[in-house]
């Protein structure tokens, strides 16, 4: 069956609107002249275009056209012309031969853009350039304002600031101001506030720094008569801060959860820790093992907290037993549970990296005031009362052993003599004679 009755047969079986597509595609004087003219022909009555619309629309809509009711030889007839076309349609290759620019028609070439012209090839001026901007640097290059280096989350680390270095731009840039939120303040905190901005307490940052100076004269004096500084952090992050602050000021640092009873119940939860006794100098001192076996666990003489909120059983086991205390204390916090307040933002990180470089630096600092005199011979801490107890036990006891001793060498010596006197009592006589 040709093509042409095939497609008679099938715009009957289509809708309006798919017969009234196909009516004006097979008509030849439709399409383009010039692609008709030069198109190969699939079977000597269609084009390559009519081919492309016949298969696009065969596939799509000839199953459904053909499945209505019909007589059974015609459709025999049409599905053996389907079969047919189909095969004819997807194995004839649809190739279009190549037309000159001047023949297409004007409509198909109104928007097309112009072909991009090759660029000349240019001289290669990668030297010149080179050669003529270092001459500019050496011209102008000191010239303009000093670009000052920017902030690296790392210096605080390398290079900590210390208690001279703490101004106000330094807090706020470490956002030490920002507060929380009107509704959760703790009143208490009302004297260390600024005011308010868009719904959240803003820090005064005077008091701030004020209370961080005080703070780090503390932590500097305790350093300075031998005390025991801890440095206690337990939120996320915290672990290189106390870590760092700790190992500024020579101290002990908890970024775990605090184990209750640790400092009231320190006979039962430390016992066994081991100890070493040292002296002005910080060098160990022997002679002492007995006495560490038998004493008891030590007790921080200063407990610093980043976050109160979080270890209010540690800071109440510090009031009981009288260890000052100094905490990094928020809008939402109760200040009275610290000795010694630090009014910020304990919930950045980079607030709280300031805060425990500058207090880990006054560590330092007492530190070393310490050591320079006591190269001097001047102490200005106390032994404690129990090592002081024990030392002045161990110099009795030494001082009745050496007596003992003497004594028994006195009898000896004295046996000694009686024995020679009893054998020989000439000799005796000349020896007293001698003498």
């Amino acid at each position: 069956m040709p093509i042409t009755s095939y497609i008679a047969q099938l715009s009957g079986r289509l809708p309006i609107a798919y017969r009234h597509n196909l009516e004006i595609s097979s008509r030849k004087d439709l399409l383009p002249r010039t692609f008709a003219q030069n198109q190969k022909l699939v079977d000597g009555s269609s084009t390559a275009i009519l081919a492309m619309i016949i298969r696009d629309l065969g596939v799509r809509h000839a199953g459904r056209a053909l499945a209505q009711a019909q007589p059974a030889h015609q459709a025999q007839q049409i599905r053996h012309a389907r079969q047919t076309c189909l095969r004819r349609l997807s194995t004839q290759p649809t190739t279009m031969t190549t037309t000159t620019q001047s023949s297409i028609p004007a409509i198909f070439t109104a928007n097309v853009k112009s072909a991009r012209r090759k660029r000349p090839d240019e001289v290669d001026k990668t030297a010149e350039v080179y050669e003529r901007g270092r001459q500019l640097r050496a011209q102008i290059g000191k010239l303009g304002t000093d670009v000052s280096t920017p902030y690296r989350p790392g210096d605080v680390f390398t290079n900590p600031p210390g208690p001279g270095d703490v101004t106000l731009e330094l807090l706020m840039a470490s956002q030490a101001h920002m507060g929380h939120h009107t509704s959760l303040w703790n009143p208490a905190n009302a004297r260390y506030i600024y005011g308010i901005r868009q719904g959240i307490h803003i820090i005064s940052l005077e008091q701030t720094a004020a209370h961080l100076r005080r703070a780090a004269r503390v932590v500097e004096e305790v350093a300075y008569r031998g005390g025991l500084i801890l440095f206690v952090g337990t939120r996320p992050g915290q672990s290189q801060l106390v870590s760092s602050a700790a190992r500024l000021a020579r101290g002990c640092h908890l970024f775990s959860k605090w184990v209750p009873g640790s400092i009231t119940n320190s006979d039962v939860i430390l016992r066994g820790l081991p100890l070493t006794m040292l002296d002005e100098n910080d060098e160990p001192v022997a002679g002492y093992d007995r006495h560490l076996q038998e004493c008891r666990p030590l007790v921080p003489d200063l407990v610093v907290c980043f976050n109160p909120r979080e270890n209010y059983t540690l800071l109440h086991e510090c009031s009981q037993v009288n260890v000052p205390t100094i905490g990094v204390v928020d809008t939402n916090t109760e200040p009275t549970w610290v000795s010694y307040v630090i009014p910020a933002n304990d919930d950045s990180l980079r607030c709280l990296s300031v805060i425990s470089s500058v207090l880990g630096r006054a560590g330092e600092i007492g530190h070393a005031r310490r050591l320079q005199d006591a190269k001097m011979g001047i102490v200005e801490w106390k032994t404690p009362l129990d090592v002081a107890s024990f030392t002045t036990t161990q110099r009795q006891e030494a001082e009745k052993e050496a007596a003992k001793s003497a004594a028994e060498k006195s009898a000896k010596e004295m046996e000694v003599l009686n024995a020679m006197e009893a054998n020989n009592p000439n000799a005796s006589r000349v020896s007293a004679r001698k003498m």
